[in-house]
């Protein structure tokens, strides 16, 4: 994925010990917390766009294949009779 130059700072609270265990994290693996919330906001959007196509894909292939209404594929009714006031 090409990394985008365009940068824009946001404000985020966490509570103080998280803030203190993700410093040493970040500190112990060479990165800043930004990088970090930037890796995991972007497997988190990616996983969800994943999530959504496969849903959308499903959908799709129930909406092919159709549904057993019960009928055998025979229409029991007249459009009169169902618009009957």
């Amino acid at each position: 994925m090409k990394e985008e130059t365009e940068r824009q700072n946001v404000t985020l609270a966490l509570p103080k010990r998280l803030l203190r265990r993700v410093k040493v994290a970040a500190a112990e693996g060479d990165t800043s917390i930004s990088a970090i919330l930037t890796r995991l906001l972007e497997n988190f959007v990616q996983k969800r766009d994943t999530d959504y196509e496969k849903a959308k894909r499903h959908a799709i292939a129930a909406m092919k294949k159709g549904y057993d209404l019960g009928t055998q594929g025979k229409r029991t009714w007249t459009r009169d009779e169902l618009h009957e006031r």
